[in-house]
């Protein structure tokens, strides 16, 4: 057992306490318990520690980058999506497990609520439930219909690990993408949905820089396969026609991401005007649709660039950051 939670159920002198809490309470009986106690709570506080609770808490602070910024890049990237995609506001928040249930993440990085919620992590998972939900509905009347879902959202994450780089913080915006459908063999369907994943971050970067920004596509494959290979193989020899200015290769030595996408996955990288190469985009296809619906044959690729690291590398002087 973990030692904080062994000191506190000492103190508390409920042994088993997290046990009853997890295991032995309804959700919506566990979510009534932990509403009074934040309501008891929220009622004793004092405006003054608040507003130092607001000076320090890492999870409340705004961003450092306008405002401005970022939605002249949500314009643009909106604006380069192919007509198959269907934009999305999300909502901030998502069933609880969203990401741990699915994705296999660590819950410890979400900021769960006591409503049986979480804060938003990864809007790519939220993205693959709201696929589910329609391939679902599509499903009651073809079982086999090969319909694609194909969405797009921006939205604001906040994860609560600590990282060691100070310029990643708890929370920023992300712009994402979600397709799913229904498997076609040799990974064609995956094929297809990758590629114009990829075309579409080639696209937006360049037409949010306005200038024919150094990019490389990196596509790894992650198993020595053949039909995995080939699928690389096809995504760069077509890209290469597509993206000019470009550096395409396959990333046989890539090792994040691993366990999580599954069959192929790529990074987009762009250059700075000072000749800083930075990873902006990354994506892949998962098995998240079909642990959803419960069906082998359902197929998704997810992907998502860092709007802020985006905004604050390229954006114009009108989007410097704010204090």
């Amino acid at each position: 057992m973990d030692k904080t939670i062994a000191r506190i159920e000492r103190q508390a002198g409920i042994p088993g306490l997290v046990d009853v809490l997890a295991e032995g309470l309804s959700p919506t009986d566990l979510q009534s318990l932990l509403l009074e106690v934040y309501r008891r709570r929220a009622q004793s506080r004092q405006p003054a520690a608040v507003l130092a609770d607001y000076e320090k808490n890492r999870f409340v602070r705004p961003s450092a980058l306008s405002p401005l910024a970022l939605v002249e890049w949500e314009q643009t990237a909106f604006a380069s999506l192919p007509d198959s995609f269907e934009p999305v506001a999300l909502s901030p928040v998502a069933p609880l497990g969203t990401c741990a249930a699915v994705a296999l993440n660590d819950q410890r990085r979400v900021l769960s609520t006591a409503r049986n919620t979480e804060v938003v992590s990864d809007s790519t998972n939220v993205l693959a439930l709201e696929c589910a939900r329609r391939r679902r509905q599509i499903m009651q009347g073809d079982p086999k219909s090969p319909l694609a879902i194909h969405l797009a959202a921006s939205h604001r994450l906040l994860r609560t690990q600590r990282y060691e780089n100070p310029d990643l913080v708890p929370h920023f915006s992300a712009f994402a993408l979600c397709s799913a459908g229904r498997d076609q063999g040799r990974l064609e369907w995956e094929f297809s949905a990758l590629l114009t994943h990829i075309r579409f971050y080639c696209q937006a970067i360049r037409a949010y820089t306005r200038a024919d920004t150094p990019l490389r596509v990196a596509v790894t494959p992650l198993s020595a396969s053949a039909q995995r290979y080939a699928v690389v193989e096809r995504l760069l020899s077509i890209l290469q026609d597509q993206v000019v200015n470009a550096e395409l290769v396959r990333d046989d030595q890539r090792t994040s991401g691993r366990g999580y996408y599954s069959d192929v996955c790529f990074h987009v990288y762009a250059t700075t005007t000072d000749g800083r190469t930075l990873e902006l985009a990354d994506g892949g296809a998962v098995d998240w649709t079909q642990k959803l619906l419960g069906n082998a044959k359902e197929r998704c690729v997810t992907s998502g660039i860092g709007s802020e690291r985006v905004c604050a590398e390229f954006a114009t002087p009108r989007g410097q950051a704010v204090r």
